[in-house]
């Protein structure tokens, strides 16, 4: 959360986070989803690089799944909920 206000105080519209919820203790995740929720809403860009599919799948308008480094799968949040399951197997979940 702080190196997020930094970034901010800079006046940034863009920020890259990879991997923000590792470790992190529930309440605290829901906190940061808070907050990416209202910097995108106030037309923040976010890349979010996130294993923990149940954090970042509501936060995102698109989503890209890689392997190896190549981007294999594009889904749009619209398209998110009919290819779920297809997902799931993708992941492994």
């Amino acid at each position: 959360m702080l190196a997020m206000a930094r970034i901010l105080r800079t006046g940034a519209r863009m920020l890259l986070l990879d991997e923000i919820t590792e470790g992190l203790a529930p309440v605290i995740v829901q906190k940061l989803a808070e907050v990416l929720v209202q910097l995108k809403e106030r037309g923040m860009t976010i890349v979010l690089v996130e294993q923990n599919f149940r954090f970042a799948a509501p936060l995102a308008d698109r989503h890209f799944v890689m392997d190896h480094g190549q981007i294999v799968e594009e889904i749009s949040a619209a398209q998110l909920p009919s290819r779920r399951e297809h997902l799931n197997s993708m992941l492994g979940v």
